[in-house]
């Protein structure tokens, strides 16, 4: 039995098969996603598992190289953006309109649905090398 990092064999197997440049999303109860594209459902209930709960679990098993959000989170959720950036500081990325973000996510090579209930709190990462150039 595996007893540190992420549990969820599904979301871990993901996880592990994830190449340099492949993108994936964390996304709230809400956001859609794309027919086609895996969905690991970690939404319990509302809140439950947070945003912020799953970023930290990914981020401790995940090279993220850039990433993407929608400038929405600027006006509407400046703190989960502030966690972010610090999370993920030097990190490139961009801010697009939420309806971009929406296309975007059919690229993906699968999305982590939460139970996020708070505006904007979707992020599409894209997988960096955990190796030295």
């Amino acid at each position: 039995m595996k007893k540190r990092g992420i549990l969820n064999a599904q979301l871990s197997a993901y996880i592990a098969a994830l190449g340099h440049m492949d993108t994936f999303m964390i996304g709230d109860a809400g956001m859609p996603i794309p027919e086609g594209v895996p969905v690991v459902d970690l939404a319990l209930c509302g809140g439950v598992p947070t945003f912020i709960q799953t970023m930290d679990a990914v981020l401790e098993e995940a090279e993220v190289e850039f990433y993407t959000l929608a400038e929405e989170i600027h006006e509407k959720n400046p703190k989960l953006l502030a966690y972010i950036q610090e999370k993920l500081p030097g990190v490139g990325h961009e801010f697009i309109p939420h309806t971009e973000l929406k296309k975007m996510s059919a690229n993906t090579r699968f999305a982590i649905r939460t139970g996020e209930f708070t505006p904007y709190p979707n992020i599409i990462l894209r997988a960096g090398v955990a190796f030295p150039a």
